[in-house]
């Protein structure tokens, strides 16, 4: 079979009992790490949120370090890191650091963050991320890439900063572009990024990755043409049967979905999720973001959307490589995120899931 890279989405605990030590938490997600490591997987990834109850990982590049530490084959990276939040500067330089200390082992996810509340809190203008983002990127490629930044723009201002160090790699990680909308996909193909998604059932995501190839030829790049990585939530179990028992109750349901939003701890705080209760202020009216809120609210509701849109991939590992060698046909991602920690779901099982994949499924496409 045709290879694929695999990866692991880890929540670090994004449902676990909050009342836990995060000590704790962090050192159950590091020796993860290190076991999905010797099971085969390619790569491994966390996301960053900030004000959310799910916000375990609040500096990427802080725990991405002790994973590097812990780890020695496998690449690490966060999808994304919120480049509004950031000043740039930094930024380039705490990921740098981070290159070094894995030996050259990151992927630099990006995005710009799509909860409204995340940015009122913290005093940013949401309406403008996508801008700010656009100059944080230039930046940090400028810092990754120079001895010296000057740099005059709306949102940042920079007279002969001197970044130290450049990157492990070079000329610097591959940049990864988490694209939604026409806009960003574009701007990932006009830039040579890799693209990654993952909220979108097959059907469109299979119609955004072509549009993202036909934009990436339009530009005329050299090549060879970047990664396309999609992130699904996965249950493996010994039988199909077997499977499907265990990941009904946690799959369809409030929490299980890929970002459950309105409601919860969030909506009883002052604030709650912004101006509007889809949480995107003005832009939860967006065609594209109101389709992809109504296919959420329905993998909310029904365990058979899930598996009909494509958003979960469930059943016994033969199933699951069936399953994936037809993505990988009609999609056309090489590289495969799986996210094994569905809502609630008890942790022996979340385990168990990931051990029959890196033992089972993978295999297969090597």
């Amino acid at each position: 079979m045709a290879g694929i890279h695999f990866a692991l989405w880890d929540a670090v605990g994004g449902y676990a009992d909050r009342n836990a030590p995060m000590a704790d938490v962090y050192d159950e997600h590091i020796r993860l790490a290190q076991e999905i490591e010797q099971l085969g997987f390619h790569s491994y990834y966390v996301i960053e949120h900030q004000n959310s109850p799910v916000g375990r990982i609040t500096s990427p590049t802080v725990f991405l370090t002790a994973i590097a530490r812990a780890t020695s084959k496998l690449r690490l990276g966060a999808m994304m890191w919120q480049l509004p939040l950031y000043h740039p500067i930094r930024l380039a330089q705490e990921v740098a650091m981070l290159d070094h200390l894995s030996r050259g082992r990151v992927e630099f996810g990006t995005g710009i963050g799509v909860h409204e509340h995340e940015f009122i809190r913290w005093g940013v203008d949401y309406y403008q991320r996508a801008a700010i983002a656009g100059e944080v990127l230039d930046i940090v490629k400028m810092a990754w890439t120079q001895d010296e930044v000057t740099f005059t723009g709306k949102y940042f201002n920079f007279d002969e900063a001197l970044p130290q160090p450049h990157p492990f790699q070079k000329p610097h990680p591959p940049i990864w572009a988490a694209v939604h909308s026409e806009a960003a996909i574009d701007f990932a193909a006009k830039n040579n990024y890799h693209v990654a998604q993952n909220l979108d059932s097959d059907e469109v995501i299979a119609r955004k990755f072509n549009l993202y190839r036909e934009r990436w030829k339009q530009y005329q790049h050299p090549g060879p043409m970047p990664g396309i990585w999609l992130m699904r939530q996965v249950h493996v179990a010994e039988t199909d049967a077997k499977a499907h028992e265990e990941a009904r109750q946690f799959l369809a349901s409030r929490t299980g979905g890929a970002v459950p939003v309105g409601g919860g701890p969030i909506e009883r705080t002052r604030i709650g999720w912004g101006s509007h209760p889809r949480g995107m202020g003005r832009d939860s009216e967006r065609p594209d973001d109101k389709a992809r809120g109504e296919s959420m609210r329905k993998a909310a509701q029904s365990y058979e959307y899930n598996l009909e849109a494509g958003l979960a991939i469930v059943g016994s590992p033969e199933t699951v490589i069936r399953k994936l060698e037809e993505g990988k046909q009609n999609i056309g991602f090489n590289v495969f995120c799986t996210n094994h920690e569905i809502g609630g779901m008890p942790d022996a099982l979340v385990r168990n899931s990931i051990r029959l994949f890196g033992n089972k499924v993978i295999p297969a496409f090597r």
